[in-house]
């Protein structure tokens, strides 16, 4: 797993989507006036990443932990604020890892609901499975892919926080036990 490509390939989608929503045009109103770009992305304020940064577990024992990383930025028609770390276990070659990633969507709604939409599919076969979950009244989706044991844990907390847990070398049930290591409901409250 390439730690930087992943907290690109997060940040892309986030932007992606929240380009794709802000460049829709709107019909134009009554009398003729030209069309409007709607205001997505300034629904609600994001919070700062160093509120974020303290959930990010620190590594359980037998691995080690990158230092915590994260940024608050404001794009002019979006604001964004994502924390990220990287884990690997402490073992020479092809050791296993797992990365952590919190992205802040109040800001864009509408990405917040694009996003979750596409989760509610559940699909198994030989390279894998897909699947939606439901954690505790937080909406989430869970992939597997048998090459490589990669596996993908996303969760919405509090309508708002996209959590992401991505493993690597690792078997499916470490998914959850990763999850257990992260404060949900602390990441919840934060405002």
């Amino acid at each position: 797993m390439k730690p930087n490509l992943l907290r690109l390939a997060l940040a892309a989608t986030l932007i992606c989507g929240a380009i794709a929503l802000t460049s829709v045009a709107q019909p134009p109103p009554p009398g003729g006036a030209e069309p409007q770009t709607p205001t997505a992305g300034l629904a609600g304020d994001v919070v700062d990443f160093k509120l974020l940064l303290p959930l990010l577990p620190e590594a359980p024992a037998g691995w080690k932990a990158d230092a915590p990383e994260g940024s608050t930025e404001d794009l002019g028609e979006m604001k964004l604020t994502n924390v990220h770390r990287d884990y690997q276990k402490d073992q020479t070659g092809d050791a296993p890892t797992t990365a952590i990633s919190i992205l802040d969507s109040a800001a864009n709604p509408e990405y917040v609901e694009s996003t979750t939409s596409a989760w509610d599919a559940d699909t198994s076969d030989l390279e894998g499975y897909s699947k939606k979950l439901n954690i505790e009244g937080m909406p989430g989706f869970e992939t597997f892919e048998n090459d490589g044991k990669h596996g993908s844990l996303w969760l919405l907390v509090a309508k708002r926080y996209f959590l992401q847990i991505e493993t690597s070398g690792q078997d499916p049930k470490e998914l959850q036990e990763w999850l257990k290591r992260i404060d949900v409901k602390k990441l919840a409250a934060i405002k």
